[in-house]
């Protein structure tokens, strides 16, 4: 018999129609003369429900027939005659593929905590609760490259392995082949990276960003879609130390382009995953409001997870510069952990506050002060501030952070010295200013970020399969 998935059964089977339904056991209830064991296979949120009745199959046989068991149940699709599920399956014969042990297997039908699972992240993905995040994972994946494909953008492979700090930030994971307890040293005592494997000191990507340039100098509109490591030694509930980045870069574009890039494209994808993703949603979406339902009144959500994914489809985003945001946050009158003022970098906090309660859309901040923005971003002409654009989300803050960025080379190399970077870092990068130079944009969109918004969860290192943080790499 044809391989057939819970999904496809429960989409297109036919009463009366033999089936085999393969998976792992969610649920086993027993009564005098059946069995009720309901089943999931990962292809959808629903479970089916197979009914053994015990004159046909002994109950000796169901004995290994426990949660977390996998098992291949052949039988005839019927009318379900209980609620919760229009078809079921009458058994003719069931099979054990693989035991779990009732006392061991940690995944019994009952609540578990976020911070439990994430100890068991080898089996966290046959809860109702992640399986859902994963699918909704992949749709959006898959919508990103749709996207771009679409409308006439390369997919480009940046290098994981650089030798440049695209953030001048310093925080990056080191890649070495050297014996770190007996490496080669200079005169001066300092490590001999000439010896290592690439001749020089080499890192973890912290983005594709300035290789995404060099591509678009080229094919005019090129995105990155891949890991990135950030050696940040923070514990929040938005951080990770490996995280994956979509960074589109667009010869020509100035910053009313990026704009208008970014909210179309997050309007896609969030529409998108309505579109197609409308059961693991719904799902979520009870359980957020569940989850809601044990936080103190002043900080429950006023919109539920659907609500806020409709709220981005449904609404044009605001967009405003970063000095009027700082005045409408000096004159709230709602009281900030973090105080405000023009020059410091707005907090969670702040974003949030904007969106969810002054402006009731989501919001696009631009023109930040040169200080608080990376060297790459295109000066203003006022000297002060650069043509920078961040996107804030409800519940989420910044959730898209880019800019058009600078092509003139004097003051491009004038910026990079001012942050510490080294011109023989990024030389080639420098280069392009010099050899056909012309305006251009881009931003980088946070993987994560954007499943996290979208499946209403509250930590980061939720809606990833297996989160890299520290002092954990234990999957």
């Amino acid at each position: 018999m044809k391989n057939i998935f819970i999904k496809e059964i429960l989409k297109d089977g036919q009463i009366g129609q033999e089936v085999k339904v393969r998976g792992w056991v969610r649920t086993k209830r027993v009564s005098k003369a059946f069995a009720f064991i309901n089943i999931n296979d990962g292809t959808t949120i629903h479970n089916i429900q197979a009914v053994v009745d015990f004159e046909s199959i002994p109950e000796e046989q169901l004995k290994d027939v426990n949660t977390g068991a996998c098992v291949c149940i052949s039988g005839i699709l019927v009318a379900s005659e209980g609620s919760g599920q229009a078809v079921e399956v009458k058994a003719q014969a069931v099979e054990v593929y693989g035991k779990a042990d009732p006392e061991k297997y940690p995944l019994q039908p009952k609540r578990h905590s976020l911070e439990f699972l994430r100890e068991i992240a080898h089996l966290r993905p046959r809860t109702q609760t992640f399986s859902a995040i994963l699918r909704i994972r992949h749709a959006l994946a898959f919508a990103i490259h749709k996207y771009f494909n679409d409308r006439g953008f390369y997919y480009l492979h940046t290098p994981i392995i650089t030798g440049s700090d695209a953030e001048g930030a310093g925080e990056m994971f080191r890649v070495t082949t050297l014996d770190m307890n007996h490496p080669p040293k200079n005169e001066d005592g300092s490590i001999n990276y000439k010896e290592d494997f690439f001749g020089k000191e080499t890192n973890l990507t912290v983005s594709g960003q300035l290789e995404g340039e060099l591509g678009a100098m080229a094919l005019s509109k090129v995105y990155t879609f891949g890991p990135t490591f950030r050696a940040e030694n923070s514990n929040t509930s938005r951080h990770l130390a490996e995280f994956w980045m979509i960074e589109p870069e667009v010869a020509f574009f100035e910053l009313e382009d990026n704009m208008d890039l970014a909210e179309d494209f997050l309007q896609y994808l969030v529409a998108y995953a309505i579109e197609h993703c409308n059961d693991d949603l719904k799902f979520l979406d009870q359980r957020n409001a569940e989850e809601e339902k044990q936080k103190p009144q002043q900080e429950r959500s006023e919109l539920g997870l659907l609500e806020r994914l409709n709220f981005v489809v449904n609404n044009s985003f605001v967009r405003l510069t970063y000095t009027d945001a700082v005045e409408i946050l000096k004159n709230a009158k709602k009281k900030f952990q973090f105080p405000v003022d023009w020059g410091t970098d707005l907090q969670s906090e702040h974003e949030r506050y904007l969106v969810e309660k002054h402006f009731r859309k989501p919001v696009i901040l631009t023109n930040y002060p040169t200080e608080i923005k990376a060297f790459y971003m295109k000066q203003d002409e006022d000297g002060k501030t650069v043509r920078a654009m961040d996107v804030l989300f409800p519940g989420i803050g910044e959730i898209i952070g880019g800019s058009q960025r600078e092509d003139d080379y004097d003051k491009l190399k004038q910026r990079a010295h001012a942050v510490g970077i080294e011109e023989e870092s990024i030389w080639w990068y420098l280069e392009t200013r010099k050899f056909g130079a012309c305006p251009h944009a881009g931003f980088g969109l946070g993987f994560e970020r954007l499943v996290l918004f979208v499946t209403g969860m509250s930590n980061i290192r939720d809606v990833i399969p297996f989160p890299r943080t520290p002092k954990s790499a234990e999957f």
